[in-house]
């Protein structure tokens, strides 16, 4: 097996605005594992918020390169355990756990769902995502939209746009990244209003989120809070819903097994990602038949991409039902 990997970057379509800042392009860092003139590919996105690094990646990669290089060609999840031993930060993890099970399913000619008896049928649809900006420029790009769902972006608690947000009757969910008090977690809670909208995600910074309660009227939903196995118990009585994103679990393997607990605790499920190629959407969209909601728009919200694969279109998540994750790069 050989592998390669090579730092790129990621252009965005608009300025894309968070409550914690704005951003035009993102680096990326790519990789490649082959055999048998088979090709497969995972990649990791900078994300300020988790101080990211991909030049200790880098440095990282060439660290192990010759353990990888190898490693025998053995099952996608003995692998796993391989790759879980060298310690690597979950956004590497998952780029080559991502890359592994597509060079797998090229080399076996089986896609993802065959290889792991998925349903392929009832994928829920994306959610497009609206960054933080004026309302009314919001409420117009969601009108001017032709996706179906949204996830509108926004830095705190303003309560004439929550109204207006409302008042469109469009299926909408809240994204604050973290920038609620206290006393705006309790208003939505008491608020039955909110009800209409499909989820409100990580209201306060990570390990604060003591003040929420899942019984209230807002469908609190974890981002950051949500890492890991482990996270779902903690969190039980505060949200009725997580975002599990592969970079944060690690890859596919572990965002299986926590699919299945979080299903088993009665969490309502969405398929999440980054800024990310058709590379990284590939891989979460395989999962969407297994999820309530899904957000797989990274793709669609950059001007460069350089992969094929599954993709989103409107919402609407399109399979291409090729050997492993069906990732060729153009």
């Amino acid at each position: 097996m050989e592998l390669r990997f090579e730092l790129k970057e990621l252009h965005l379509k608009e300025t894309f605005s968070i409550a914690y800042g704005s951003y035009d392009k993102r680096d990326v860092l790519l990789i490649q594992l082959s055999h048998q003139n088979c090709k497969g590919y995972g990649e990791c996105v900078a994300i300020d918020y988790y101080q990211i690094d991909l030049k200790s990646f880098v440095l990282k990669l060439k660290e192990i390169q010759s353990q990888i290089e190898t490693q025998k060609i053995i099952h996608p999840k003995e692998f796993f355990k391989f790759l879980f031993n060298l310690n690597l930060h979950s956004f590497l993890l998952s780029a080559l756990d991502c890359a592994y099970w597509d060079l797998f399913g090229k080399l076996e000619n089986k896609s993802f769902i065959e290889l792991n008896q998925l349903p392929s049928e009832n994928l829920v649809e994306s959610s497009i995502t609206i960054s933080v900006g004026d309302i009314d420029k919001q409420i117009q790009k969601i009108q001017e939209s032709s996706w179906n769902k949204f996830k509108v972006k926004c830095k705190g608690l303003n309560k004439s746009n929550i109204e207006k947000l409302l008042e469109l009757n469009r299926n909408i969910a809240l994204d604050s990244n973290a920038s609620f008090t206290d006393e705006d977690c309790l208003w939505f809670q008491e608020n039955a209003e909110v009800q209409k909208f499909s989820y409100l995600e990580q209201p306060r910074p990570i390990d604060q989120y003591k003040v929420l309660n899942k019984t209230g009227f807002a469908n609190w939903m974890a981002d950051e809070d949500c890492q890991n196995l482990a996270s779902l118990d903690e969190l039980i009585p505060y949200y009725k819903s997580v975002n599990i994103k592969l970079m944060k679990s690690g890859g596919l393997t572990p965002a299986l097994e926590m699919i299945r607990k979080a299903r088993e605790l009665n969490y309502k499920i969405m398929i999440g990602c980054m800024t990310e190629s058709t590379v990284g959407i590939s891989a979460g969209c395989i999962l969407a038949s297994l999820v309530d909601y899904a957000d797989l728009d990274g793709a669609n919200l950059i001007s460069n991409d350089y992969a094929t694969g599954n993709f989103v279109e409107n919402g609407k998540i399109i399979l291409s039902r090729k050997p492993g994750l069906g990732i060729e790069l153009k």
